[in-house]
């Protein structure tokens, strides 16, 4: 049997300035595996895995135009969503579990605030597929004083990772 998940509080994983970006991450690649972090991030599961078997997508979110997301194939997939639908955040946002979704948007409101990124593992509940844990990694994209996007990775957590 598989280890479960904790449901409530779930962990969050940590909030990082954004000079820190590329330590998280780099869009469409995957980190070298020589970087440090505290948690197990897609280059420790990847490592573990090979990268066959993890699915990295990439997200953005435009907070100037009415939180329009753009989503990668491999989001769509973990969501049970068809590749190329077009998906409002709303939407998506109800496929959360519900503890997953306060802390998610806690943590998106707080980086959002503080021009911060951060990781979380949320739970979801996926249109055509079981309940799944994945792993959230968010970074806020500036422009002059303002954040104008959010941006990062999505993949699914192993059920042993």
């Amino acid at each position: 049997m598989p280890a479960l998940k904790p449901t409530y509080p779930l962990p969050v994983h940590h909030s990082w300035p954004l000079y820190e970006r590329d330590r998280f991450f780099e869009l469409g690649q995957l980190h070298r595996a020589d970087m440090l972090d505290p948690i197990p991030d897609v280059v420790d599961i990847a490592a573990r895995l090979g990268t066959s078997r993890v699915r990295v997508g990439e997200w953005d979110c435009d907070l100037i135009d009415n939180n329009r997301l753009r989503w990668s194939d491999e989001v769509h997939d973990i969501f049970g969503i068809p590749r190329g639908a077009v998906v409002h955040r709303e939407e998506a946002v109800a496929l959360y579990a519900e503890a997953s979704r306060a802390a998610m948007e806690k943590l998106r409101a707080y980086a959002i605030r503080h021009r911060r990124g951060f990781t979380i593992d949320v739970e979801i509940c996926p249109a055509q597929a079981p309940r799944r844990w994945m792993r959230l990694i968010a970074a806020p994209v500036c422009e002059e004083d303002r954040v104008v996007r959010l941006q990062g990775l999505k993949f699914l957590v192993p059920e042993d990772g």
